[in-house]
C-alpha cells in the first residue's frame, strides 16, 4: 500500500465547538475514511486548558497552540513532518505572518486554503494572499463568484456541510415530549424560533430582540395571544455584544425569550433545532451560518437575509424559490478599515423580520413542515457530506501532482 499523504492543518481547535473548529474536525474524519491521508494539526482556540499533544488517533494529532502558530513553530514542523500540503482554515488576517514566509513553504509543499470573504465588493487588496496560494476551496458561493474570474484555475466551490447522523429530524410523536421539557408545560404548544449565534454586533442580537417584540405584539393583535418564544443560544453578557437580558426586561418581552447558554454537544443542538418552527440569522455580514443549515437538515424551516453563505441556503438557486424566508437586503452600508479597505454591510430592517414571523406562524405546522421538507431534501443534495470530502480530496491531490511537476520544471531552469 503507498504511504499516505500527510496534511498539516492550521485552524481551529478540532476538537473545539467552533464553527471552523467542528468543520474541520468534519472534515478531517472524512478524509481518514479514504484511507490516503494523515493530518497533523496546529488547533487555535480562545483559550486552552491544556497545551499537550492530543493524539485523537495515528492519522490524526493536534498540537494546541496560541494564534494559529509561530513563524518558528512551522520552520520546525515543516523540517520534521515535511507534509505533502498545508491547509489554513480561518479569516484571512490571521495568516499575514504565514505569508510571509510563503516562499519558505513553497520549498516543502503547497499551500491549500478553505476560504471565505463575507461580502462585495471583491477583496483585491487580499489578491498577494490569492497569489500565494495554491488552491482555494471557497465555501460560500459568493466567495467563489467573487474569486474564479481572477485566480479560474486553482479557485472552487466547495461548501460546510454536515455529517447525516449528527443532524436530522427526531419522529413528531417525540418533539411533544421534548418541548416541555426544555421550554415548560405553558409553552408546549407556543410557535418557537431559535437564534444560534454569538452575541456580537454583526450578528445583530438587540435588533432581531426588536423584530421579536413587533412580532409578538402583531401577534397579540391578532390573536388575542402572545403564545410564542424565542430561543437565543448564546452568551447574554458576552462583552462583545449588547446586555441582552437588559434588552429583553426594555421591551417587555421577558416570557417570550429563553436564553440557552450552556456549551451543548451535537445531540442537544439536533433537539433544539426539531423543536424549533424556524431558526432565522439577520447578520449583516456571514461568510456562511452553519447553524441554518443545521436547521435545515432537521427538516426546520429558516428566516435568514440574503448575505454571503446564507443566501445559497435560504433560496434554492436551481429555481429560486425558498426554504422559509428570504429576506431582502435593504440597506447596504460601505464600511472598511486599513487593513480592509473596503466591504459592504447588508441590511434589513425590524420591520421586514416581523412580516417573516408572521409569514411562517400564519401558514401554520402543516406548511412549516412541507418547507422544512424542501429545505432538508435540498440540504441533502446541495450540501452533501461525502460530496464535499470527495472534492477536498480530489483538489488536494491534483494541487500536490501539480506543485511537484511545476517544482521540477523550475529547478531544472535553474543554472549552477
Amino acid at each position: 500500500m503507498p504511504d499516505k499523504k500527510k496534511i498539516l492543518m492550521l485552524s481551529d481547535h478540532a476538537l473545539c465547538t467552533s464553527g471552523v473548529g467542528t468543520q474541520s474536525r468534519h472534515l478531517i474524519n472524512g478524509l481518514l475514511k479514504k484511507g490516503d491521508w494523515t493530518v497533523r494539526q496546529f488547533g487555535a482556540a480562545m483559550q486552552h486548558t491544556s497545551y499537550e499533544t492530543t493524539v485523537v488517533n495515528e492519522d490524526f494529532i493536534i498540537k494546541p497552540v496560541d494564534g494559529f502558530g509561530t513563524k518558528e513553530l512551522l520552520r520546525v514542523t515543516l523540517a520534521t513532518e515535511k507534509p505533502d500540503i498545508l491547509l489554513i482554515f480561518t479569516d484571512p488576517r490571521f495568516f499575514i505572518w504565514l505569508f510571509e514566509m510563503e516562499d519558505e513553504i513553497h520549498q516543502v509543499c503547497p499551500i491549500a486554503w478553505w476560504h471565505v470573504w463575507d461580502n462585495a465588493p471583491s477583496p483585491k487588496f487580499n489578491d498577494v494572499l490569492y497569489e500565494g496560494t495554491d488552491l482555494i476551496n471557497c465555501h460560500s458561493h459568493l466567495t467563489y463568484e467573487l474569486l474564479k474570474d481572477r485566480f479560474p484555475d486553482k479557485t472552487n466551490f466547495v461548501p460546510h456541510s454536515l455529517p447525516e447522523e449528527l443532524f436530522f429530524p427526531i419522529p413528531p410523536e417525540d418533539i411533544s415530549g421534548l418541548k416541555k421539557k426544555m421550554l415548560g408545560e405553558h409553552r408546549k404548544d407556543w410557535f418557537v424560533a431559535e437564534w444560534i449565534n454569538r452575541n456580537a454586533r454583526r450578528k445583530r442580537p438587540n435588533d432581531l430582540l426588536w423584530a421579536w417584540s413587533i412580532f409578538l405584539n402583531q401577534l397579540q393583535d391578532k390573536t388575542g395571544n402572545r403564545d410564542a418564544v424565542l430561543i437565543m443560544h448564546t452568551d447574554p453578557a458576552d462583552n462583545e455584544g449588547p446586555n441582552l437580558r437588559g434588552s429583553v426586561d426594555m421591551l417587555g418581552i421577558a416570557d417570550n425569550v429563553i436564553f440557552s447558554t450552556e456549551r451543548v454537544d451535537f445531540s442537544h443542538m439536533n433537539i433544539l433545532h426539531n423543536i424549533s418552527d424556524v431558526c432565522i440569522n439577520i447578520s449583516y455580514a456571514e461568510g456562511f451560518g452553519l447553524p441554518t443549515l443545521e436547521a435545515m437538515q432537521t427538516a426546520t424551516p429558516i428566516i435568514a437575509l440574503k448575505t454571503g453563505g446564507l443566501t445559497r441556503q435560504v433560496e434554492d438557486h436551481r429555481d429560486g424559490t425558498e426554504h422559509g424566508v428570504a429576506l431582502p437586503v435593504e440597506f447596504q452600508s460601505l464600511v472598511g478599515s486599513q487593513s480592509v479597505p473596503y466591504i459592504y454591510e447588508d441590511y434589513v430592517s425590524a420591520d421586514t423580520v416581523a412580516a417573516a414571523f408572521m409569514k411562517l406562524y400564519d401558514i401554520g405546522p402543516e406548511g412549516r413542515q412541507a418547507l422544512g421538507q424542501k429545505a432538508r431534501d435540498y440540504v441533502m443534495s446541495e450540501f452533501a457530506y461525502q460530496d464535499t470530502i470527495d472534492d477536498w480530496h480530489q483538489t488536494m491531490n491534483e494541487t500536490i501532482d501539480r506543485w511537484h511537476a511545476t517544482k521540477d520544471r523550475r529547478w531544472s531552469n535553474v543554472c549552477f
